[in-house]
């Protein structure tokens, strides 16, 4: 099962079977890679550009998970997280044992941080280890959410994928109006 979220009227249509769909304002748009420390309490300032679009958009809760599919953390604007509760529960069925498992290992993951005075955040030591972060702490925009890598895995990730236009040619190139 697929959980889709942020799709066309078209892409819907074509993948119903696959995904469920929630339908979203999502005025929220990260951009950007930083580079930041993690100091020994496992403290880390937000990037500035960041914080500015939460403030912005009146975001004051976060959200923080592991990835479901790489080895960093995920950060989410509590308005973001929500939605992605919503579109999820929503796709599931409570009376699936399968299901309610999956619901419950990806809420159970979560935990709220708040950005101190200094618009620091606060990583527990064992998302620290998950993520491989012991100083250098690399903060990449995913749009509505913000990833958070170790420097060196996130390096050695982006090292492996050079194909990007090839990629993406593959994927979108027989496509009319994708833009």
């Amino acid at each position: 099962m697929y959980i889709c979220t942020f799709f066309n009227e078209k892409a819907q249509k074509e993948r119903e079977n696959h995904c469920y769909f929630i339908e979203l304002d999502c005025k929220m748009r990260f951009i950007g890679d930083y580079s930041a420390k993690a100091d020994a309490k496992g403290r880390v300032f937000l990037p500035v550009a960041f914080r500015k679009i939460l403030d912005a958009e009146g975001e004051q809760g976060l959200v923080l998970r592991k990835d479901v599919f790489q080895k960093c953390l995920v950060l989410y604007p509590e308005s973001v997280w929500n939605a992605q509760l919503d579109g999820l529960r929503g796709g599931l069925n409570q009376w699936n044992s399968k299901d309610q498992m999956m619901l419950r290992q990806f809420v159970a993951d979560a935990e709220l941080v708040e950005l101190d005075n200094q618009g620091r955040l606060l990583i527990s030591k064992n998302k620290l280890q998950y993520a491989g972060i012991e100083g250098d702490v690399r903060f990449l925009a995913m749009v509505d959410r913000i990833e958070v890598w170790s420097k060196q895995m996130f390096e050695a990730l982006m090292e492996q994928c050079d194909a990007l236009g090839g990629e993406m040619e593959q994927k979108f190139g027989e496509k009319d109006g994708l833009f």
